[in-house]
């Protein structure tokens, strides 16, 4: 009996070691965010698929400069990334995902240095965990895109740039790190990496006078060796293609700062950030005020500067989408670690249960409101999901078990109140009660990647493409396709084994061969050919003789 206690307690101990651990705390929160899945995979068209598929063309055919038919309008940074794990893991979408997993989690430990330079250790540490839990972050960082791995780079530059300041001793160092980051970010992110350079400005001018940044010739240095990749690939690239290389990257850029492809208005990101990041965008702008009120001596213009610079260019930009937001994510996480701290203080302080909501005590009411209010929430989130389990179609059924995860998971938020201030459980101090709204995210998150919502993105194709029918001809015959839906078109040019060969008429293509084809164009084809399959709008067709 006491050895079973000693061995308890031993455990509590490892628990209690691994906690005091950032690092390794850190990545065992976010690696099952990660990790978890259906035991499906398949990618989400359009970008992801397009990432992976081009990678894909690279590796298949050991040209890793000049694979296209005509110049490419993106620089290879991501294509070379991804083709590099095909190489070491072998080619599948799993293989294509490693990187942006690989980048998030350093971009969580390079989130907590810059907390902890800038806020101190346990800030940090919750600005991390929160980031982890921000679901857009979460989803991208499931996703063969380059946009996690350049935040990486953008993050270890600012971490960079304070290292200098910090330890004169090694700034050459830091001072090229940082350089380097910056330039390869461009090789990463193509033009997209000058929004965040230019956020920096405000830092890198306005407090010159301090850090000298400008004058470090180190870090022009680091700049222009990052440069190099680029440089050689736009060479070798201009040498097949000619002037071209270089006007597709321009009109890409161009195209993209000059059309609104999408419609969104100039205050897209003003409720789409808040709606992906619930509900750590509205303690984000809490901080945010806070710190307004109370400057980070020397770090204003990063913590503050950089991310309000960056949202008004996201704005002004033409071109709006939400993942072109992520960037902003980091701050939003180290911006609500404040905010909650500060509610978790007060929390902490207490107020008498029957004190009445005056205006002098509404901001010592605000952790018992909010516990209330999202304890209401959690209740209602339960009994919907309930209902929706019992008696809502199989479709609706998977989404009803996140809300019901999510739902009792806002419940601890109330509990710990009642229990701290109605029956004295004065053990429950503010981390219990700042754990009580990471859990239900933790969890909610946790149960959308079990159940395939975060890694399988097209079953339907997926299924489709693994019907031993289906499977033993696309693996042993060339197919074609006249037009077909562009999504599709990349997933095919990703999951087929033989590549899809596009044709500009069914004339072209030869008696006994397999096409891909509209579904409702099916009926009205001249030539005889018999069904194989339908998958959503497309069919598979063979024609015969």
């Amino acid at each position: 009996m006491f050895y079973k206690l000693h061995f308890l307690q031993h455990i509590w101990r490892q628990i209690r070691l691994v906690g005091s651990l950032p690092y390794l705390s850190l990545l065992v929160w976010i690696l099952p965010l990660l990790l978890f899945t259906s035991g499906h995979n398949s990618l989400m068209a359009h970008d992801e698929a397009l990432y992976a598929s081009r990678a894909r063309l690279m590796f298949d055919s050991g040209n890793w400069i000049t694979p296209w038919e005509r110049a490419h309008h993106k620089t290879p940074g991501p294509y070379w990334l991804i083709a590099s794990f095909f190489n070491l893991f072998g080619m599948s979408d799993t293989s294509a995902r490693i990187p942006s997993m690989i980048a998030s989690i350093f971009s969580l430990w390079l989130v907590y240095e810059i907390g902890k330079i800038m806020l101190g250790k346990n800030l940090a540490w919750l600005a991390a965990a929160i980031l982890s839990v921000e679901f857009l972050w979460l989803q991208y960082s499931r996703l063969s895109t380059p946009d996690v791995p350049m935040i990486f780079l953008v993050l270890l530059a600012i971490l960079s740039l304070i290292k200098t300041e910090i330890h004169p001793k090694y700034r050459y160092f830091w001072s090229f790190i940082a350089g380097l980051s910056l330039s390869l970010g461009f090789l990463v992110r193509s033009f997209m990496i000058f929004l965040p350079i230019i956020a920096l400005f405000p830092y890198l001018i306005w407090e010159h006078h301090r850090h000298r940044h400008l004058s470090n010739p180190i870090l022009y240095l680091g700049f222009f060796v990052g440069l190099i990749p680029t440089c050689i690939w736009l060479w070798l690239s201009w040498l097949h293609y000619g002037n071209r290389s270089f006007e597709e990257l321009l009109k890409f850029v161009v195209q993209l700062g000059s059309e609104n492809q999408n419609h969104n208005s100039p205050l897209f990101y003003m409720w789409n950030i808040p709606l992906k990041s619930f509900p750590w965008a509205f303690f984000g702008i809490l901080g945010l005020v806070l710190i307004l009120r109370r400057p980070i001596y020397r770090y204003q213009l990063i913590l503050v500067g950089f991310p309000v610079v960056l949202f008004c260019e996201l704005s002004i930009f033409t071109t709006r989408f939400p993942h072109y937001s992520l960037c902003l994510y980091p701050f939003i996480a180290l911006f609500a670690s404040v905010g909650l701290n500060w509610l978790g203080n007060i929390y902490q302080t207490g107020i008498h249960p029957k004190l009445s909501i005056e205006k002098g005590n509404a901001i010592r009411n605000l952790p018992r409101n909010l516990s209330y209010g999202f304890g209401c929430l959690g209740i209602l989130l339960v009994i919907s999901s309930i209902g929706i389990l019992c008696w809502g179609s199989s479709d609706i059924r998977r989404f009803a078990t996140i809300t019901l995860v999510m739902g009792l998971g806002w419940l601890i938020l109330p509990v710990v109140w009642i229990s701290r201030y109605h029956f004295g459980k004065k053990f429950l101090t503010a981390r219990y009660w700042i754990a009580g709204w990471l859990i239900p995210c933790w969890l909610a998150l946790a149960m959308t990647g079990s159940i395939g919502l975060l890694s399988d993105y097209n079953p339907v194709l997926r299924t489709f493409l693994q019907q031993p029918a289906i499977a033993s001809i696309i693996q042993s015959h060339p197919t074609y396709y006249v037009q077909i839906d562009q999504k599709t078109q990349v997933l095919f040019e990703f999951y087929l084994p033989i590549h899809v060969q596009p044709v500009a008429s069914i004339s072209q293509i030869p008696a006994l061969s397999y096409a891909w084809i509209y579904a409702d164009r099916s009926p009205r084809l001249s030539r005889p050919h018999r069904i194989i399959g339908t998958v959503q709008e497309d069919q598979l067709i063979q024609f015969t003789p």
